[in-house]
């Protein structure tokens, strides 16, 4: 028993790990993109390099895995691998990396946390999902949405007094000034942009979801965004990107950027993400990502000397309070929907435990006209029989 017991800990422990250091890899992968775009690299190239490196990480591990799923690809999933690749991919980078340059990786963090509210409208809208406003888990769906909403709006108007709690004087972010950045209204139009970003990234859990329901193969799908993506990003900076220097990176911190950005968040993090979504529920892993915007605000000023404002702060909050309530009326609705199950599975059980008496009664009567054949064939009776 005590094994038993071990045993389930350690299953329950190893998703929360997971998910933890999943988190952990966004967050520093972030810090990572928000350097090299102060630090003046080309964020088109930066991008295409990016989905370049994916692509070679997560192809050959789709073929290896998944091999027989090329047999299921028809025009219909390569459309809908295209737009997966578009705007979960170059549309979104372009947005995200962009919003980074012109922001912090607090404020971008904070803002995708409006992903399952923003997905939540999306899926109303269109029809793939009932608003159950009648019903407390669809009441808190629609006020925690909202409650988001209302975070983003702080994030994005209201900035407040700087909170330099703590300062290492790494220095790891040059102060020059930024090619990407704007001298007016910097803060605002990097908010429109994250905004954009978590609008393109519903879309695409829209898509996916959709191209999942005929193509199941998550490795799949996954190689066929970053292949897209890499396609459509090589071919937007071909046309706006004229100097070819821009592509040397080096061996220099702006290609450990690339391939931790290509590698771990785009291979490695989909994986995890794809292994506790299957092992404990989209809920579970989406209950883990403020955890990247807590880390952020704690590391940014240690390691970029760059201290929040308290409307950041107050926005993040407001926002993970509203992801939190989103998740939770989410929670309450799959547990109606469990339990309309259980009670229907019971009215069967019910249906057949009353029909079961009368089928007894039959077989008990068939023993009886058996038994009463046996007695009649008794010892008495076979010994009269002439030897």
């Amino acid at each position: 028993m005590d094994d038993l017991n071990k045993v389930e800990a350690t299953g329950n422990v190893k998703p929360v790990l997971l998910m933890i250091l999943l988190q952990t890899l966004y967050a520093v992968v972030n810090i990572m993109l928000k350097i090299v775009a102060d630090d003046g690299m080309s964020l088109g190239i930066l991008i295409a390099y990016r989905f370049i490196f994916a692509t070679a990480f997560i192809v050959p591990l789709a073929l290896i895995v998944e091999r027989k799923s090329l047999q299921y690809v028809t025009g219909q999933v390569a459309f809908q691998g295209f737009l997966c690749g578009l705007f979960g991919g170059s549309f979104l980078q372009a947005m995200y990396v962009k919003s980074l340059a012109l922001t912090s990786a607090v404020y971008v963090s904070a803002m995708l946390n409006l992903v399952p509210g923003v997905t939540y409208l999306m899926s109303i809208s269109l029809g793939l999902e009932k608003a159950n406003l009648g019903t407390a888990g669809g009441r808190a769906k629609l006020v925690g949405t909202l409650i988001g909403i209302g975070g983003a709006m702080i994030l994005s108007f209201y900035k407040g007094r700087k909170l330099c709690l703590w300062s290492s004087h790494i220095g790891l972010l040059h102060h020059a000034p930024s090619p990407h950045g704007a001298p007016t209204g910097s803060l605002l139009w990097g908010c429109m942009l994250a905004f954009g970003s978590a609008l393109s990234f519903s879309v695409w859990l829209i898509i996916q979801s959709k191209m999942s329901e005929k193509f199941p193969w998550h490795y799949s799908i996954a190689a066929m965004t970053s292949s897209t993506a890499s396609i459509q990003s090589i071919s937007f900076v071909l046309f706006t990107e004229r100097d070819w220097s821009k592509w040397k990176i080096g061996w220099n911190f702006r290609l450990v950027t690339a391939l931790s950005a290509g590698i771990l968040t785009s291979g490695v993090g989909y994986t995890l993400l794809a292994w506790g979504v299957r092992r404990k529920g989209p809920l579970f892993a989406s209950a883990f990502s403020p955890l990247m915007v807590v880390i952020l605000t704690l590391v940014e000023p240690l390691i970029l000397d760059k201290c929040p404002n308290l409307g950041s702060v107050t926005g993040s909050v407001v926002v993970v309070g509203g992801l939190y309530l989103l998740l939770w009326g989410k929670c309450k609705e799959t547990q109606i929907k469990q339990n309309e199950v259980f009670s229907k599975d019971s009215v069967q059980c019910e249906t057949i435990h009353f029909t079961n008496p009368s089928l007894a009664s039959w077989q008990r009567d068939k023993d009886k006209k058996i038994v009463a054949n046996v007695t009649s064939c008794s010892p008495s009776t076979t010994s009269t029989i002439p030897k």
